[in-house]
């Protein structure tokens, strides 16, 4: 049993830090609460399965093909809707929100409201500590540490990743500097939807989804940045494998209450933030100011 929680929690909690880090990435930098985040981790899964199931594409270039195509959907809805009313928190919640039941109606009338599922990228188990464990879950966990580092590397080491930091501590500050402040918000956006785009290439061979699937892991994604911090990249990926094992051992340890899981993930959430009201490595929140 403890291997098997140990797996499963590991699978998840990658996904689970994969999407909040595009989330808090996005927010961090644009300030921007995209809530049709993971619409685009929906599209992904969709494109993911017609291209292999339908077209026989093998899983490399269903993957590369998947990732450009979503990070392109990212990048246009920025320039064209988001970065008109960046300033505007109400207007992005109603936009993104509009956005994401969009999608899921473009996805409900081409597919129906049938559950999907791809085909695996890697066929095959391994035993484990004396449980199967699937080479596609593996494969999660390794890709998600190798694009973790890759992103840790690009933000401290390359141009694009220092303009994006400085960005986020004070747009203005580095618009002084030089820095392209709204070259800089899209590049952003194209990479936090990628995140997403990875993640649902990733899952779409292990998860069922449909057109309505992007309302749960919202729910779960918008708690773990919360719970994380808001704008923090290490609180969101300590926050995802917090939510993730709280899920688990649900699962496992009461398996006939294991609906409630999602609740009882968000209750621990709560707990945290009673404690912590800014999150595990966020700011406490301060009183407004007259």
């Amino acid at each position: 049993m403890v291997a098997g929680i140990v797996i499963a929690t590991l699978t998840s909690g990658f996904v689970y830090a994969l999407l909040a880090s595009g989330m808090t990435l996005i927010f961090g930098v644009a300030h921007i609460v995209n809530l049709a985040h993971t619409a685009f981790y929906v599209v992904g899964a969709y494109f993911m399965w017609f291209f292999m199931r339908s077209l026989g594409w093998g899983g490399i270039e269903s993957i590369v093909v998947t990732v450009a195509a979503v990070t392109a959907l990212g990048l246009l809805t920025y320039q064209f809707l988001l970065n008109r009313v960046r300033q505007h928190p109400q207007a992005v919640l109603l936009i993104t929100i509009a956005l994401a039941m969009v999608f899921q109606e473009v996805l409900l009338t081409r597919f129906g409201s049938h559950l999907h599922i791809a085909p695996p990228l890697l066929v095959g188990n391994v035993k484990i500590l004396g449980i199967t464990v699937e080479y596609q879950r593996l494969l999660i966990i390794g890709v998600v540490i190798a694009v973790m580092a890759i992103l840790w590397l690009f933000l401290s080491k390359t141009k694009l990743g220092i303009a994006i930091r400085a960005t986020a501590n004070d747009a203005e500050v580095a618009n002084l500097m030089g820095i392209s402040v709204s070259k800089t918000l899209l590049m952003t956006m194209g990479i936090g939807t990628a995140l997403a785009a990875i993640a649902a290439a990733l899952m779409a061979p292990l998860w069922v989804f449909y057109p309505y699937a992007w309302m749960a892991p919202l729910t779960m994604i918008l708690a773990i940045v919360v719970l994380g911090g808001l704008g923090s990249l290490k609180g969101s990926i300590i926050g995802a494998f917090i939510i993730a094992l709280v899920e688990t051992l649900v699962v496992f340890l009461i398996p006939e209450y294991g609906y409630l899981r999602t609740v009882i993930a968000l209750l621990a959430m709560i707990i945290v933030l009673s404690v912590r009201p800014g999150g595990l490595f966020g700011i406490v929140f301060e009183e407004e100011k007259l």
